[in-house]
């Protein structure tokens, strides 16, 4: 191995952590990701679909030379939304070109499966669920497995999510709880299965909000409606307060019991649901982390910055993180502290924003009123995009 060629280590085998392989790769810099799970194909559920920003996601594929593979796979039209008030009435309708391309739907299993396919195989490790990573000298660190293996690496990237084994290297920040909690719903092959609910939803997602809740739904490239039911309340209202999810019928008239005075149109987003529920805290790191910069170890993804859905930004911040580190180690592969700063400076930048955005979203959108704030942020966003502003959703 050439003497400024690092080893380098990646846990985490999610977008952030496949885009970092696939562009180091690009640029001649081979890593190894280390991935808990046993294989791509164990996690049946991959989770609902993201929009691609141009900025950020899509110049992410862009830097991974996955244009094509990206824009076969993507849905424009799912961009479409439709905002309702508790009572069923439609306050906003937004429809979207078919050749709109600015921030297109793609499933994250199908974009998680394209990321697979352009990593070399051999770079990935399957089954290698980290339990403890310590420093050694020189910037290095020893990386211990729970199947027993051990490592070391010269820069040791942890791509590994909201409870990540890495973090604890450069901060003691840890996440905390947003104050809304979601309950993940399906219904499948939707259109053939419930076509009325198919029609109310359209082509992209419905937002109904209101008396701090809301029922946020997403139609998914696989014929598939994904709903996340939010409620405010305290992190273990989920499991310490009445929804059994173990049992689907009574969770199910559980949680319509907190829609009683709810649209039925609306709430059959929740009466015809499939079994598989999932409880989803929504927890976050705190708004403007920053740390000071370690010797051969640094974060990307929500190891990062983990915060709110409400910004749709996780996915693509961390497809971003991982070109901002590519190039940076590209550029001083031999000065591995030299690339950690300048990858870790830009990072808290671009980052902050973005998070203050996600924390006050969650907070007008889940809110005694959500419907009426999310109308007016709509018309505030139509307002800045009639100016040329832009401004981010």
């Amino acid at each position: 191995m050439h003497p400024t060629t690092p080893r380098i280590a990646i846990v985490g085998g999610g977008l952030g952590g496949l885009t970092l392989a696939r562009v180091l790769q690009v640029n001649g810099i081979e890593a190894t990701l280390y991935e808990a799970d046993i294989n791509r194909h164990i996690r049946l559920g991959q989770g609902g679909t993201l929009d691609m920003h141009a900025e950020s996601g899509q110049h992410a594929l862009h830097e991974a030379g996955l244009d094509a593979e990206f824009r076969a796979a993507a849905r424009p039209e799912g961009q479409d939304m439709k905002l309702f008030d508790k009572h069923g009435t439609l306050l906003s309708e937004q429809a979207t070109d078919e050749d709109d391309m600015d921030r297109p739907e793609i499933d994250r299993g199908v974009l998680r499966d394209i990321l697979l396919d352009s990593v070399n195989p051999d770079s990935i490790q399957w089954g290698k669920y980290l339990k403890d990573a310590s420093p050694l000298t020189g910037g290095q660190h020893a990386l211990h497995f729970a199947d027993g293996t051990a490592t070391t690496c010269d820069l040791l990237v942890g791509a590994d999510g909201a409870w990540s084994h890495v973090r604890p290297l450069v901060t003691a920040a840890e996440p905390d709880h947003s104050g809304v909690n979601f309950v993940e719903l399906s219904i499948t092959d939707v259109d053939r299965t419930h076509p009325a609910i198919a029609e109310l939803v359209g082509r992209g997602s419905l937002y109904a909000l209101g008396d701090n809740k809301g029922i946020m739904t997403q139609r998914n490239g696989d014929g598939r409606i994904r709903t996340y039911v939010a409620f405010r309340a305290r992190e273990d209202w989920l499991t310490m307060y009445g929804i059994p999810f173990d049992r689907p019928d009574v969770a199910r008239t559980v949680i319509l019991g907190y829609f009683s005075d709810w649209a039925p149109e609306l709430t059959d987003l929740i009466r015809y649901c499939d079994d598989t529920m999932l409880p989803r805290p929504i927890m976050q790191l705190p708004v403007g982390l920053t740390w000071a910069s370690k010797p051969g170890v640094t974060l990307i993804g929500d190891a990062a910055h983990l915060m709110s859905p409400f910004a749709g930004a996780g996915a693509n911040l961390a497809m971003r993180d991982a070109v901002e580190l590519a190039q940076a180690v590209t550029e001083n592969p031999g000065n591995l502290p030299a690339a950690i700063e300048t990858y870790e400076k830009a990072l808290h930048a671009y980052v902050l924003p973005v998070a203050e955005i996600a924390s006050h979203h969650l907070d007008l959108m889940i809110s005694p009123d959500g419907d009426k704030q999310m109308l007016a942020l709509l018309k505030q966003f139509d307002a800045m995009a009639a100016q040329g502003s832009g401004g981010d959703r």
